[in-house]
């Protein structure tokens, strides 16, 4: 199957007067075409700071991608000028992000917003602009599409708001969907609306999606392969089945036993003990060593490699070092 995108040593650094920030540091991924890949950890993994690597949005001179390769459709993002990048982005790459309120534009009327993709990359005239926004705006579950052309961001529930952002997104027909948390600051009867309309654009246009969250429930609904990210590498990946049936990494049985379980009485939720390492005082040991009930003394000095483990199923733990060689 053909390959939407290609990530390979992807390293993205943060310089600050405190030290160096590897935000993301030395990852490789895959998203096939029409695949939905899931980008899952906790808060500052680096699972944000991927997409916006991506999407060429990383702010200099304090950070910058440092190494690597983000290939689309055989072309290299990083080696694109801006001017290159302008005519990809928005266009065959589109993002949602992850609070509506701060990325629409407050000044702008909902509609102006829309036909603005539409008019620069489209080529549509501001008429067949208007009649396409106010069909995105159905599309996306909307009534009175022809009102809230008009109508202002502040006008709009979070829920709406979202959906305005997702109809921007796929205003283009985009071939790679990037959706950086597209459900956390809604209602969870709101979410699953936004997710089976996610499913059905995807259906219908053999769209890949990169979906970044932390809610595993979502990841369970919407996922064909899993990355678990942990202080900006990756720990493991694979298969949504086979990742969540037998997790490999301590770190990803950790995350799912956190997670509630209906119809179950929980008296206290699992909580994965100790805290997230300063990004500042990593070492070369595996990130995670103060925090695992299978530290070995090796974890404590040597920092484990992404292996393969089995077919579209990669860990990075000494516990399973030798397993990989085998393989």
């Amino acid at each position: 199957m053909k390959n939407t995108l290609e990530i390979d040593n992807l390293s993205t650094y943060f310089y600050t007067e405190d030290g160096t920030v590897k935000a993301i540091d030395d990852i490789s991924l895959r998203v096939r075409e029409g695949e939905t890949v899931c980008i899952v950890g906790e808060s500052g993994c680096g699972k944000s700071m991927t997409a916006m690597s991506i999407m060429g949005l990383i702010e200099g001179p304090s950070g910058k991608v440092v190494n690597g390769r983000i290939g689309f459709e055989g072309e290299d993002l990083l080696k694109m000028s801006k001017n290159e990048l302008r005519t990809i982005r928005g266009h065959e790459i589109a993002m949602i992000f992850q609070e509506p309120m701060s990325s629409l534009n407050p000044v702008l009327p909902i509609g102006q917003q829309i036909t603005e993709p539409l008019m620069e990359h489209m080529k549509l005239s501001k008429k067949e602009a208007r009649k396409r926004a106010i069909e995105l705006i159905e599309q996306v579950g909307i009534s009175r599409a022809e009102q809230i052309f008009d109508s202002y961001p502040h006008e709009l529930s979070g829920g709406m708001l979202q959906r305005i952002m997702i109809a921007i997104a796929i205003s283009c027909n985009p071939k790679l969907l990037i959706a950086d948390e597209p459900t956390t600051a809604l209602d969870v009867t709101i979410q699953a609306q936004i997710l089976d309309m996610l499913r059905e654009i995807k259906a219908h246009s053999n769209m890949s999606i990169l979906l970044i969250t932390h809610d595993l429930g979502v990841v369970a609904e919407m996922a064909d392969y899993v990355i678990v990210m942990y202080s900006g590498k990756i720990v493991e990946e694979g298969e949504v089945v086979e990742l969540f049936n037998n997790p490999r990494h301590p770190y990803t049985q950790g995350l799912l036993k956190s997670k509630p379980i209906i119809n179950q009485r929980q008296d206290q939720l699992y909580s994965i003990p100790g805290q997230v390492p300063n990004p500042l005082s990593l070492t070369e040991s595996c990130y995670f060593h103060d925090r695992c009930g299978e530290c070995m003394s090796i974890c404590q000095s040597k920092q484990p490699q992404l292996k393969d483990i089995a077919d579209r199923q990669k860990v990075a733990c000494w516990l399973y070092e030798e397993a990989a060689v085998r393989v």
